[in-house]
């Protein structure tokens, strides 16, 4: 730990907490700083992908597990869905150097690969102390520098974490989606045909973008839907006219309770039209403020591949994805509006259902990228309601 004092040194990267804490390390990425809410992800897998998720527009990701870079980076494990959304997390921090590719589907080196995407980064400092901080304390606010003449102004970079906004309030949903419609027919990657399109599909499911993961549209596509992408504030009456079998009111990162004084009245008018509708993280908040119950921001958050939840409707319990910072009081739940899923480490809601409605609605990353896969089921269970409302 460095001496919060001091003006330069000899190191090239270093981060700065909002409290005067300052980890003193190597830079990598793009020169410069990034500012943003420091959370911990304890995943050994799919930095790409986490990365790259517009859900983490806003916050720097410390990752637990030590080597990271060793699968390089590749044109097709990104995450985001539109050009507006192609910086997802601001900065992120290591404890070891980045490794070289050692990966057949490599084709960049990772730390050349965060240049490109403009992601600040620093490696060789205390991830353990700085994840025992988060645990603590919460999550911070911070500044992340990378600069390659060695050259680090202490001093500005804590007065940068502490200048910064939060995400609180924060409708950065606004930020990571593009204007223009497009459809989507991708499947899941192979593994000898990578990532194939549909010849034919059976349903037609209108995506409200917050900040979509490619993964989900593929899930979709692999359930034999072709996705259709709209803005997040695109009123009801259009969204109607493109005749959707189903609605998915997508992942994405900021402040549900921002969010929602933009895109309230096109969900609310959604839910009770009747069709499936299916919310998925960002989206989950969205519609639980919709349906009259209330959110808060987390301590720590929720940010990793390893996390237990309950499936109520089959007693099944899952290991899913999360990334999350905010999440449904379940106090406030509404007559009729109940929990499906809820996490095993917190106890914090993970999913709802409606009665009499035909809603899916989890907290969790069911599209799993990266992994694990045992929540794929939640498209199959939207693909039905989709099927049986035909019948």
């Amino acid at each position: 730990m460095a001496d919060k004092n001091q003006h330069e040194s000899p190191y090239t990267g270093a981060i700065a907490l909002s409290d005067g804490t300052v980890f003193l390390g190597t830079g990598s990425g793009a020169p410069g700083i990034a500012v943003g809410e420091l959370c911990f992800n304890t995943s050994i897998t799919g930095y790409q992908e986490i990365l790259t998720d517009p859900s983490y527009a806003g916050q720097v990701v410390l990752f637990t597990f030590p080597h990271v870079g060793n699968v390089g980076a590749n044109a097709d494990d990104h995450e985001e869905s539109s050009p507006p959304a192609g910086k997802a997390a601001t900065g992120t921090v290591f404890r070891e150097p980045i490794t070289p590719p050692s990966n057949w589907r490599a084709n960049d080196h990772f730390d050349a690969w965060l240049n490109k995407k403009n992601i600040t980064a620093v490696s060789g400092v205390d991830t353990r102390a700085l994840t025992r901080s988060i645990r603590e304390n919460g999550m911070p606010k911070c500044a992340v520098a990378h600069s390659p003449e060695g050259k680090i102004d202490v001093e500005a970079l804590i007065e940068a974490a502490r200048a910064w906004e939060g995400l609180e309030a924060a409708d950065l949903a606004l930020d990571v989606v593009g204007d223009a419609a497009y459809d989507n027919s991708e499947r899941l990657w192979d593994l000898t045909a990578g990532f194939a399109n549909n010849d034919q599909t059976d349903f037609h499911v209108v995506v409200l973008d917050y900040g979509v993961k490619k993964n989900i549209l593929r899930n979709l596509a692999h359930v034999g839907a072709r996705a259709t992408i709209v803005r997040g504030d695109t009123p009801f009456d259009e969204i109607m006219k493109l005749d959707p079998d189903g609605i998915v009111l997508s992942n994405g990162p900021g402040d549900p309770a921002a969010t929602i004084q933009r895109c309230g009245d096109t969900i609310r008018q959604l839910i009770d039209c009747g069709k499936p509708l299916l919310g998925i993280c960002l989206g989950h908040q969205l519609l639980a403020l919709s349906l009259g119950a209330k959110t808060m921001k987390m301590p720590q958050g929720h940010h990793g591949a390893n996390h237990p939840i309950k499936d109520f409707e089959t007693g099944k319990v899952e290991i899913v994805s999360m990334n999350h910072g905010f999440t449904v009081d379940t106090a406030t739940l509404p007559e009729g509006v109940e929990e499906s899923h809820r996490s095993l480490f917190d106890g914090t809601n993970s999913g709802l259902r409606v009665s009499g409605k035909p809603i899916i609605s989890v907290q969790h990353h069911p599209e799993a990228s990266p992994g694990p896969q045992d929540s794929f089921y939640l498209f199959e269970r939207f693909a039905r309601f989709m099927r049986d409302q035909r019948s």
